[in-house]
């Protein structure tokens, strides 16, 4: 089965990703941090018992899988890197096509998130909305009709809901605008961050847009406020990119880039998603006539660790990025 993140969605040529994520814990039990981890397994095989068939989830132990593995997971965004910097009494739920994972005994007993591609909020709500409804028929979840959801930590109080969307902002990276917006999305409930950073740098021009507050306002509300901010980037960033087509700079900046990723034999991380995000730009603004699908999917599977993990061994770090040239050479 085709992974999620091959298929297209509303406004892709900016929104690679939406993701929601729902904050859950047991009412009969202690928060994760207070577990040892024979009451942790406990937890999980009760979640995994109470979806995992209704769902076709597959149930995996953190302890059993590679480091490469796990740290794979945390770069295609399917757990978090908190999550997957320890094993001990963690499992994992997830669909075949990877669009639904659920995270066991993290900050919380249960970190359920569904990701779509493309702006796609509603869809991913209700997909998440449904399984957690599948799972409170069944279990009891800690909750308190002042405070909301009950969590480990206070932030994710009350709705227990994160929203977010993957954006590619090349062109408003290119003029020195992301610090602003930062600042202004800010002031509504939102932050903007780097989804794959090195040393502080937004690496592809890839970023996460998510809001901030669970607390006092619904899921509706919350996910209405992020689909505008969303929007009204996405216009912003095609007024920019635009702009930017009409050069004959960024058209030579973008050939060169394609040129590159069709004749490297080295390639490391930062360059690869350096020139893959101008190849993106050339493909969205019709510059280049390259599949769009076929850039996403290079962009999640060529991360250091997922190329481990796909070959199924260690690679040195220069044999990792001669395996990731060979890849995109082909592919691209």
């Amino acid at each position: 089965m085709s992974k999620w993140y091959i298929g297209e969605g509303d406004h892709n040529d900016i929104v690679i990703s939406t993701r929601i994520r729902l904050a859950r814990n047991l009412k009969e039990y202690p928060f994760p941090s207070r577990l040892d981890n024979r009451q942790k397994i406990k937890i999980n095989e009760t979640v995994r018992d109470a979806i995992a068939e209704r769902e076709k989830l597959q149930y995996t132990e953190l302890k059993t899988l590679t480091r490469a593995q796990i740290v794979s997971l945390a770069e295609r965004h399917l757990i978090s890197p908190e999550f997957a910097s320890n094993s001990d009494g963690r499992a994992l739920l997830m669909s075949e096509n990877e669009d639904v994972s659920i995270m066991l005994c993290e900050d919380d007993h249960i970190r359920l998130q569904v990701m779509k591609p493309g702006l796609n909020l509603k869809e991913a709500y209700e997909t998440a909305d449904r399984i957690d409804n599948e799972i409170n028929e069944k279990l009891t979840y800690a909750f308190d009709e002042r405070l909301g959801y009950l969590t480990q930590c206070p932030t994710n109080l009350g709705t227990g809901m994160r929203a977010s969307v993957i954006l590619h902002l090349p062109a408003l990276a290119a003029k020195g605008q992301i610090s602003t917006l930062a600042s202004t999305v800010s002031k509504l409930g939102l932050t903007i961050r780097g989804a794959y950073s090195d040393s502080g740098k937004a690496m592809g021009d890839i970023y996460q847009l998510s809001n901030q507050v669970s607390l006092g306002i619904s899921e509706e509300s919350a996910i209405e406020n992020l689909k505008t901010i969303t929007l009204q980037l996405a216009t912003k960033e095609r007024d920019a990119r635009d702009e930017m087509a009409k050069s004959i700079v960024t058209e030579d900046m973008v050939f060169r880039a394609y040129g590159t990723l069709k004749s490297a034999r080295i390639l490391n991380t930062e360059e690869f998603m350096n020139l893959i995000s101008k190849v993106r730009l050339g493909a969205v603004t019709g510059l280049l006539k390259t599949n769009l699908a076929t850039i996403n999917e290079l962009m999640v599977s060529m991360q250091p660790a997922t190329i481990n993990a796909f070959v199924g061994r260690t690679l040195t770090a220069e044999e990792r990025d001669i395996e990731r040239a060979k890849i995109v050479r082909e592919r691209i």
